[in-house]
């Protein structure tokens, strides 16, 4: 507590009034925080044509923390799901066994229904297969899912290698699906590559960019 004058406890100081309208100038430096936690590490940018989209290299223990982020991912064929799965051997083989849970809210397009639902035919119990990250997109032209998706701690050799995403889908039969995605890699070995694809069919537009998470 601060003292003034004949000793007596300062407990309020009364300001003279700010004018909002008036030029401020400053000087010093301002630290304490980071403006760029993200950094882009590299960009899968649609030919028309892709199988798939796969990152084999920038996923390492630079970070404990990394997030995809795509956009407007537009399937060649109809009513199909966007998935990925993860490598231990630098993208030779993405089969890497996982427990995950799927849940969803929708709203039909026409005003018809909408709910909060479970997806229990979309998540896996300790299986290699590829995880779905969407519900089944439409291929017309303005249809696609766009989302995020967080790994954490890839490069652990001691724990679990723990995920979540979360997309918004155009779905084929004209719903709008808000999907939540987690799980983990039932593994120790260090992830060091992932790979997305369509569940049938190519990707045929759409961006996914990769950031490591100071």
């Amino acid at each position: 507590m601060g003292y003034v004058g004949n000793g007596t406890a300062l407990s309020k100081i009364k300001s003279p009034a700010v004018n909002l309208a008036d030029t401020f100038a400053f000087s010093g430096t301002v630290t304490g925080f980071d403006k760029t936690p993200l950094t882009l590490l590299s960009t899968f940018t649609s030919d028309g044509s892709d199988a798939t989209a796969s990152f084999t290299s920038g996923i390492d223990s630079t970070y404990k923390e990394y997030l995809f982020v795509f956009n407007n991912i537009h399937p060649e064929t109809n009513n199909v799901y966007f998935s990925f799965q993860c490598s231990i051997d630098s993208g030779s083989n993405y089969n890497v066994a996982l427990t995950s849970t799927w849940f969803a809210a929708y709203h039909n397009e026409n005003d018809g229904g909408a709910a909060i639902e479970y997806g229990a035919g979309n998540d896996q119990a300790q299986a290699t297969a590829f995880q779905y990250l969407s519900q089944t997109t439409g291929n017309e032209n303005d249809e696609s899912c766009s989302g995020i998706f967080r790994l954490y701690n890839p490069s652990s050799t001691t724990f679990v290698k723990h995920f979540m995403a979360r997309t918004d889908n155009y779905i084929s039969n004209d719903v709008q699906m808000d999907a939540h995605i987690a799980g983990y890699f039932n593994t120790t070995s260090a992830i060091d590559a992932i790979q997305f694809k369509m569940s049938s069919g190519e990707i045929q537009g759409g961006t996914i960019s990769l950031f490591g998470v100071a």
